[in-house]
């Protein structure tokens, strides 16, 4: 059975009609008034239409009641209907009443073409709708419009919001510190010219009759009254995927294939009662692994059955469907990646693109710690022995045991600069230039790369000693990273070497904890020429 929902139309002119009614605060011209003459109209073709829809809504109620030999319950039903159309009808006549006095008192009545005479008359209108002590017609309307939807409820459960509301009470209204202290009739009735308050009464018909038309659904749902017939009856189950990864949701919905909002019907599955929501059964549960194929996936089957009134009486309808759960992959991203390093920060990255907004991980070792960076997945692993075991789980349930193979931080390069210029040329270096020593301590570049924030490594000091054949001439001692050595530079000859011999190394880890570096006592030697 159709419906009085708003249907696109009805949603464009009441788009029209908010928007007209802002043009009307700017500027009132002719153009306007004609618009709004159009946009009455449009609405009272829309009350018409609705209006036989829900004619046709009680025709088929007393059809279906008679079918069923006008039992007395359905019978009741017949005159609820009856009277709900009735109450439809007065509140419909009275709005007609009241647009019929505006075209005559404020409009001047229609010219001999059926065109109402003084389109943009606002003050005559406020005097038949507000009044001069706000006694007008429009407060006497909110009132019956109010009464109205009262007397609804008597058949439907729903609660409508009023079709009357004042400045403060309109979602729209509300919102402008102008039109909220406005009461029903100074918002839609004061300086408001003949169409435009014509529209409004039409727009209040047009909702009456679609709020009819819902009452007489919820009336006709009682008796069975709906345009599907039912002539065969399949139990069905509505899975959102058939494949499920372990750790979360199965999510489907239960329901007959030809179900009726007329019948109430109950459903169990695998021994449990289904929750129902608006006739259809929500199924919910966290799918469990386990025995796996070789594809990854493991079945599962549901039953279940449900169960509705007939004429005929109680009738139950059973169900079965099967599901697969698949096994959960996840995918590690690391630069580390084999090895981790003893005692640095090894930057992981864990993801499963199969789980994706439900990948939620729980990461924790053996043989080290595991640092959370607060984003899913990503986290930083300290390893405190040579081989650490990673656990993934997620949801609660353990995917994984990743284990790694742990090295030793790599030992630096020592790069040796006499005057300003590497030593590496086997000829050696100028006497002029022999002025100043420095040594770096340069890191593995792989380990670098992986663990920048462990990579960085410095020379604690150094000896310097200007050497003549067998004999040592003079010895100068620098502090890190090396400086001048104009002292020996005063002493030296061509032909003579400078030897470096470095005191020690030291690591800065990414805690900014430092470390000695076993380097032993290494000596470098450059010629003077």
């Amino acid at each position: 059975m159709a419906g009085t929902k708003e249907t696109p139309r009805q949603k464009m002119i009441g788009m029209m009609y908010l928007v007209l009614t802002a043009l009307l605060a700017l500027q009132v011209t002719s153009a306007i008034l004609d618009k709004f003459v159009l946009l009455n109209n449009s609405l009272e073709a829309s009350t018409f239409s609705a209006n036989r829809v829900n004619e046709s809504t009680v025709g088929n109620i007393r059809a279906t009641v008679e079918k069923s030999g006008n039992r007395p319950a359905d019978v009741a039903i017949v005159q609820q209907a009856d009277e709900v159309r009735k109450l439809t009808a007065g509140i419909i006549s009275q709005i007609d009443g009241l647009k019929q006095r505006i075209i005559t008192e404020a409009g001047g009545g229609l010219d001999e073409l059926g065109n109402i005479k003084n389109l943009s008359e606002e003050e005559k209108v406020a005097q038949v709708m507000v009044g001069g002590n706000h006694n007008g017609q429009a407060y006497k309307l909110q009132k019956d419009l109010n009464g109205y939807l009262q007397s609804l409820t008597k058949y439907s459960p729903t609660k409508y919001p009023t079709l009357a509301a004042d400045g403060k009470d309109d979602p729209i209204s509300s919102r402008s510190p102008a039109q909220r202290e406005k009461d029903f009739g100074e918002l839609n009735f004061a300086q408001t010219p003949v169409p435009a308050a014509l529209a409004v009464l039409t727009q209040r018909q047009t909702d009456v009759r679609r709020i009819e038309g819902e009452v007489l659904n919820v009336l006709a749902a009682k008796v069975g009254a709906q345009d599907v017939k039912f002539d065969k009856i399949i139990a069905q189950l509505s899975m959102d995927s058939k494949v499920v990864v372990a750790g979360t949701k199965f999510k489907g919905q239960m329901y007959l294939a030809a179900s009726s909002s007329g019948i109430q019907p109950r459903m169990s599955l695998n021994g449990g009662n289904v929750t129902m929501r608006d006739g259809v059964g929500i199924v919910e549960f966290t799918a469990q692994g386990g025995a796996y194929d070789k594809d990854g996936l493991a079945r599962r089957t549901l039953t279940g059955s449900i169960s509705y009134n007939s004429a005929g009486g109680q009738k139950t309808v059973p169900l079965m469907a099967e599901y697969f759960v698949a096994k959960p992959t996840y995918q590690i991203e690391t630069g580390t990646l084999p090895p981790l390093y003893l005692g640095c920060a090894n930057k992981l990255s864990i993801q499963s693109p199969q789980l994706g907004a439900l990948w939620n991980p729980t990461i924790t070792a053996n043989g080290g710690a595991v640092v959370p960076s607060g984003v899913k997945g990503k986290v930083t692993v300290v390893p405190s022995s040579k081989d650490i075991a990673i656990n993934i789980s997620n949801g609660g349930n353990l995917l994984g045991t990743e284990r790694f193979r742990v090295n030793l931080v790599p030992r630096p390069t020592l790069e040796y600069a006499v005057g300003g210029r590497p030593a590496n040329d086997p000829r050696g270096v100028p006497v002029s230039s022999a002025r100043s020593v420095q040594v770096r301590a340069v890191a593995d570049p792989s380990f670098a790369a992986f663990s920048p924030d462990d990579a960085k490594f410095r020379v604690t000091g150094m000896t310097v000693s200007l050497v003549r054949g067998s004999r040592r001439i003079q010895a100068t001692q620098l502090g890190a990273g090396g400086g001048s050595i104009g002292g020996l530079a005063a002493e030296a000859q061509e032909g003579d070497r400078l030897v470096i011999q470095v005191d020690g190394v030291q690591r800065q880890n990414f805690r900014g904890e430092i470390s000695s570096v076993p380097m032993g006592s290494p000596l470098y030697q450059v010629s003077l020429y």
